[in-house]
């Protein structure tokens, strides 16, 4: 017998954190698949401006209001269109972030936990 090891009570935990881990890991692929569908969208200049970006952060579309464009302001032009790309990338971040949670938090881990390891 293997009364030294407690029985198979530790390999039996052993298997059911292997097990966890796994899901884990699936659920992580799943969740990142997700990410490079779900969008977000970054504005400027009161939406003159728009940047669609995946949960990722890979600019998809950019959406500019005609009225803006004029010669003699080429750099605003060019200045909203980067604050429209960074808010983007912001609220992807952001997304991808509350997706983790979600994901960490439905697996009974702490929602602030760094994934993966």
């Amino acid at each position: 017998m293997l009364k030294g090891l407690g029985g198979l009570g530790g390999l039996g935990d052993m298997a059911k954190m292997m097990k966890s881990a796994q899901d884990l890991q699936t659920k992580m692929t799943e969740m990142q698949e997700e990410l490079n569908h779900l969008t977000v969208v970054g504005e400027s200049g009161a939406g003159l401006v728009k940047a669609t970006a995946t949960a990722k952060g890979e600019l998809k579309g950019l959406d500019i209001d005609t009225s803006i464009f004029n010669g003699d302001d080429k750099e605003v032009v060019e200045d909203l269109i980067l604050a429209a790309i960074k808010d983007a990338q912001t609220k992807a971040a952001e997304r991808s972030q509350e997706e983790m949670a979600k994901l960490t938090e439905s697996m009974g881990l702490p929602a602030d936990i760094k994934l993966p390891f």
